[in-house]
């Protein structure tokens, strides 16, 4: 069964949703925005993704009658209808008139930075926000796993973690999100039909099972094979699982073919891909591709690669689809500015927190980056568009004294348009399209950015004018004189 894009969504959207209607503020605008506070799995940045199911999202939005029936027979604690009949009668016919603006899947992103802006009615801003969260945060944590991977496994990595992920939708979007991360493939069938992913995908352990013995097996499959010829040689022993594949692979050239590879799934990898090289090479296969597999993730990769793995492939499953060590993005939608219908000035508004770190920013947000002459990222400038930045100067928000001056660089606006009045006018490209933007704008972030192990942290900050406005709601919210 298909999730409505409606229902995808918390009970208390709708009992908020049914009070803007009754209260009148309905007729109100808003301007709310996404953020994350914190960079996943310890890294220096983030890969912006799930902004084409945002897309859908919009385009797709509406409250069939089954469901609006549905929502009818909910009933409060005192057993009366929680959602009076002229509420739903609305949401029959409420139709999406949403301004939303975001930042291209594949793009670098920071905490803090407005990653995605929506305005319009308040109470249609509020009913998206579950199912954009939903969709968004997780496919970021996926593309950004996914990117780490490919960075530490410098060659091309399959993903092939649907068994162990978290249910068939969370596999189709975790497959491509992985593609957009970096990954050449995936194993998901469905989500390569779905969003013209490459797949990929061999034989298991059974296969072998299934023979007399592994050379019987072995030879039967590359038979049926020939062409995407990969074996899997560790089902009993992993180095006469090698010597098997060898005589098949001499076998196969007496055809005219050719073995593809093979695959390691257990075991010391580096030690067993530096012993099959040498036998394969020893026999004048150089050509057959090492594979390995085995719960791998960043962090294995790039300690089997130190060791001097003879690794040419990966196959990462489990850790990337559940994004091993950080199961969730903690990516909030926040108000940040309001306006009666009648009126054409945004009153800005801040969330101010006991912990300083989850204040919000006031206004109608945009965001700035900035570029040395190099083309190399060196910093971002966080600003309210009904306030024009008047230089290049950015605060950092959780600390005024530091501050960094950007002038003199090339800077780009990375908010586009998604939609405006409900209209779809995002210019939709592939996931394999979002994976090469993924790339050159990794290829502009400084290597020192990019490191695994504490890496260098990138400059987000306020402009002057927004750093003031922020400022002075914060002093007005705690009962100082502004």
């Amino acid at each position: 069964m298909m999730v409505s894009q409606a229902l995808n969504t918390d009970l208390y959207q709708l009992t908020m949703a049914q009070a803007y209607f009754k209260t009148g503020l309905i007729s109100e605008d808003a301007c709310f925005y996404m953020h994350f506070r914190e960079n996943p799995f310890k890294g220096g940045y983030a890969i912006a993704c799930g902004m084409a199911q945002l897309v859908d999202l919009i385009a797709d939005f509406a409250f069939t009658s089954e469901e609006l029936s549905w929502l009818a027979t909910l009933t409060t604690p005192a057993d009366t209808p929680l959602f009076e009949q002229d509420f739903l009668d609305a949401l029959g016919a409420l139709s999406l008139t949403l301004d939303v603006d975001a930042v291209p899947e594949g793009t670098v992103i920071f905490p803090y930075e407005p990653i995605i802006r929506v305005i319009g009615p308040i109470m249609q801003c509020q009913l998206i926000e579950t199912a954009l969260l939903n969709q968004v945060n997780y496919q970021i944590l996926i593309a950004t796993k996914a990117a780490r991977v490919c960075q530490a496994a410098e060659g091309p990595v399959a993903e092939f973690g649907l068994r162990r992920a978290p249910g068939p939708a969370g596999g189709i979007y975790a497959s491509r999100a992985a593609i957009i991360g970096g990954c050449s493939s995936t194993s998901d069938v469905a989500a390569g039909r779905l969003f013209d992913l490459p797949v990929s995908g061999t034989h298991a352990h059974s296969w072998v099972m299934a023979h007399p013995d592994e050379l019987t097996a072995f030879r039967a499959f590359a038979e049926v094979s020939p062409e995407n010829c990969v074996l899997l040689v560790d089902t009993y022993d992993t180095i006469a699982g090698v010597r098997n594949a060898m005589t098949v692979a001499h076998e196969m050239e007496s055809r005219g073919q050719r073995l593809s590879g093979i695959r390691i799934d257990s075991g010391d990898l580096a030690w067993l891909s530096i012993q099959a090289r040498g036998l394969l090479d020893a026999a004048g296969l150089e050509y057959v591709q090492i594979i390995a597999s085995n719960d791998l993730d960043e962090q294995t990769i790039a300690s089997l690669r130190e060791q001097g793995a003879r690794i040419d492939a990966w196959g990462v499953g489990t850790k990337l689809v559940t994004a091993y060590d950080q199961p969730a993005l903690p990516g909030v939608y926040k108000l940040s500015a309001t306006r009666a219908c009648t009126e054409r000035a945004w009153q800005p508004h801040i969330k101010v927190s006991e912990q300083s770190r989850k204040s919000t920013f006031p206004g109608i947000l945009s965001l700035r980056r900035y570029f040395d002459a190099d083309g190399i990222m060196i910093g971002d400038m966080v600003y309210d568009q009904e306030l024009p930045p008047t230089d290049d100067l950015i605060i950092d928000p959780h600390d005024d004294l530091r501050r960094k001056d950007l002038s003199g660089g090339r800077a780009i606006n990375l908010l586009e348009p998604l939609a405006r009045n409900g209209v779809i006018v995002w210019q939709s490209v592939s996931a394999r399209e979002a994976q090469t933007h993924t790339r050159t704008s990794l290829g502009q972030l400084h290597l020192s950015n990019r490191r695994f192990l504490n890496p260098h942290s990138y400059p987000v900050g306020l402009d002057a004018q927004l750093h003031e406005q922020r400022d002075r709601l914060i002093r007005k919210a705690r009962g100082f004189k502004v």
